[in-house]
């Protein structure tokens, strides 16, 4: 099968579990077309968008990468039952959480949240949104991280729909890759 018709193939597939346009980089050559030094790690914009992701980055080869395992928030209030919603906040206050304690576990290994290449976001569906995720909490709570003017950089990511995590309470879980190039 040739690479064409794959693409196209999946394109239904990749567009139903990522809620994302596929793009046809061979039918677009702008888009492939470098947008950082050679030797950079470039992060490829969404055309025509202003929406917090990079279509997808790029990494040269010799670059570092650190894995960062799946995070899970804190609990918040400490009165509450640990196994429920209201112990870890709604899905905003989780990611906050998450992406917090990210950024503190990325600090103390000398990385910083702008390293983060590689984003997966699992959700589990809130009663507050009748069972569906809720992006648009997890969103008010990523744009506090990414694509700020603190923190400019966007990673390529996917968030996906679970249908629970180890803790009932729990809303969001995300692990990263990292990337950078080393200075000498």
């Amino acid at each position: 099968m040739t690479k064409r018709l794959l693409a196209a193939a999946l394109a239904p597939v990749l567009m139903m579990t990522t809620g994302c346009i596929a793009i046809d980089a061979t039918e677009t050559p702008a888009l492939a077309a470098p947008t950082a030094p050679v030797g950079a790690i470039n992060r490829i914009a969404i055309p025509g968008s202003d929406f917090p992701i990079s279509s997808g980055v790029v990494i040269p080869p010799g670059a570092e990468i650190y894995y960062v395992s799946g995070i899970v928030p804190s609990i918040i209030d400490t009165e509450a039952d640990p196994d429920s919603r209201e112990a870890y906040g709604d899905t905003r206050q989780q990611t906050i959480s998450v992406l917090s304690t990210m950024k503190q576990t990325m600090e103390a290994a000398g990385w910083s949240l702008g390293d983060i290449v590689m984003m997966r976001v699992y959700l589990v569906g809130d009663e507050a949104t009748g069972g569906r995720l809720d992006f648009a909490g997890f969103m008010a709570g990523y744009s506090e991280f990414f694509a700020t003017p603190e923190q400019p950089n966007k990673p390529a990511r996917a968030v996906v729909q679970v249908a629970e995590l180890i803790r009932p309470g729990w809303r969001v879980e995300i692990e990263a890759q990292a990337a950078r190039v080393p200075t000498e």
